[in-house]
């Protein structure tokens, strides 16, 4: 594993983590390792360095010190910053937004979750070609050129790149429209479709498998799940089937080039009768993830379905934060959701969360004019509770 040392700054907005652990959790899966971390306050960012000549310098010192081989940065560089960023430090710079392609690309299994990949690899490439690359600046001249200095390999790059963007684009089209013919036969018939979502590593792939006996790819990692995986599960209580999606994980500053480029997996969760937007309870920070896959629900078009929360893994909370009841209310925005408590590991919860299925499943069946919302359809409930006990 290649050494790296991981680099934050704060510009005095919200949700700055301060101790770099999803950095650290994203060079890990990336197959880095975080020998040291810094972080640093700026008003504004550098425009040639990002962090200014003074922290660069103790950047590179410590670098030295620890024998690092790559930088890393938690957020986003423009070009030039990079390239002087390389420099200045004589290592590989790399950002926040490079370290997410390379895992998705690492763990990209489906065809088209290789082609979203590849174009959201490609869209990013193309401002970078300018980063290392000096022999780009030569020019080439071809047969019959008449005068002119030719076309430089650097604006030949970029014509290539363009074209293999316009290709896979193109091919990502045939794919959405084979899903989009896939979700028609399902409404053919009448199939309640059910969209997990939620932070990475909040456990919809592992509440997944358990919910519908599956085999997908769960494990404690960020980014464990990339292609979404579709399955029916029968609910007995009402005689009938749900189609059950489970979807890529969302994550802080995603980039919104992956966003584009995944519209085909995500476009499940806009289609969807109903989200269960999985949170993972025993993070501290869920307030902020919560909010995260909001804005990114709101971005592809999500925003107005159905929505519960499922606040899963309470088998890792202390027991003076075990929740006094398993089923309540939850405010987001002055609007009640439906809040369940669950251990997709150990099963606990998940009985009530299939019968809560069935009964949605039924109730919308039986009143095919007018069906319930499922975020106000609550019956016997317990007080709102906004926090933990």
């Amino acid at each position: 594993m290649t050494p790296a040392l991981l680099v934050g700054v704060d510009f005095g907005l919200p949700h700055f983590d301060a101790d770099l652990d999803e950095l650290s959790q994203l060079a890990l899966t990336a197959g880095l390792k975080p020998v040291a971390k810094m972080t640093c306050k700026r008003k504004a960012p550098d425009a040639a360095l990002f962090v200014g000549s003074g922290k660069a310098d103790e950047i590179k010192f410590m670098a030295e010190q620890t024998g690092a081989k790559e930088v890393l940065f938690d957020q986003s560089l423009s070009p030039a910053q990079q390239r002087n960023l390389e420099r200045h430090l004589g290592l590989p710079v790399n950002d926040r937004t490079l370290l997410i392609l390379e895992i998705f690309a690492q763990r990209a299994r489906s065809h088209d979750g290789k082609l979203q990949v590849e174009l959201a690899r490609l869209q990013y490439l193309s401002t970078r070609l300018v980063r290392r690359w000096s022999h780009l600046e030569r020019q080439r001249g071809g047969i019959g050129t008449r005068g002119g200095p030719g076309e430089t390999q650097i604006e030949l790059d970029r014509r290539m790149i363009s074209d293999a963007i316009k290709r896979t684009k193109e091919r990502l089209t045939k794919v959405k429209k084979q899903r989009s013919t896939q979700r028609r036969q399902r409404d053919r018939r009448n199939s309640f479709n059910v969209s997990l979502v939620g932070y990475t590593n909040a456990g919809k792939s592992t509440l997944f498998n358990a919910l519908v006996k599956a085999r997908a790819y769960a494990a404690d990692q960020l980014f464990a799940t990339l292609d979404t995986t579709t399955r029916q599960l029968y609910l007995g209580e009402s005689g009938r089937s749900a189609s059950v999606s489970d979807t890529v994980g969302f994550i802080r500053d995603l980039p919104h080039g992956l966003i584009d480029a995944f519209q085909a997996t995500l476009q499940e969760a806009v289609d969807a009768d109903l989200l269960l937007h999985v949170v993972d309870a025993s993070n501290p920070n869920f307030p902020e993830q919560m909010a995260e896959v909001k804005r990114v629900l709101h971005e592809i078009g999500a925003s107005e379905v159905p929505q519960w929360l499922i606040f899963n893994k309470i088998d890792n909370l202390p027991l003076e934060r075990q929740p006094l009841e398993r089923l309540d209310l939850y405010e987001v925005d002055g609007q009640a959701l439906k809040r369940l408590f669950v251990s997709a590991q150990s099963g606990e919860g998940l009985s009530v969360l299939r019968k809560m299925l069935a009964d949605e499943v039924s109730q919308i069946h039986s009143e095919p004019e007018t069906p319930a919302d499922p975020r106000f359809a609550l019956d016997n409930f317990g007080e709102n509770s906004d926090d933990f006990a």
